[in-house]
This record gives structure tokens, sequence and C-alpha cells, in this order.
């Protein structure tokens, strides 16, 4: 999602790939398509498009995934 932009550098998106479980929940909640899974586990691919909307961290079952909306 290239195309749809806030201000760069300004997101609160966290990703602890140590407590990631591989699940994949998060790539398919991401309206935005931040994450993207890489050797069985996920990965910020595109930190920039994210809308701090908690998708993410509302369905990652090891919480290794945080966020603090409206702060960014």
């Amino acid at each position: 999602m290239k195309e749809l932009r806030y201000l760069d550098e300004v997101s609160t998106l966290v990703l602890d790939r140590e407590k990631c479980v591989g699940c994949g929940l998060c790539t398919e909640v991401c309206p935005q398509a931040v994450f993207e899974m890489r050797g069985n586990k996920a990965e910020i691919v595109d930190f920039n498009a994210c809308m701090e909307c908690g998708a993410c961290v509302n369905n990652c079952p090891s919480e290794a995934i945080s966020v603090s909306p409206g702060v960014g």
C-alpha cells in the first residue's frame, strides 16, 4: 500500500520476533499489508503504512506486537 501514507517514521508499531509464534494472523487482519511471513515468523515490511488501527495487536496470540493508537 505504498500510495496510502500519513507521516513517515511516526508509527508506534513494534514487533518482537522472538515472541512471534508464526500464526500469520497479523498478515490476515492488517488492512495496510504492513506484515509478511518470512521464515515462519512475521516481519514488518511496510512500517510507514501502519495507521495504528490495532487489528494486529488484538489478534496476536503471543503478544508479539504492540502499538499505541493515536500517538503517532
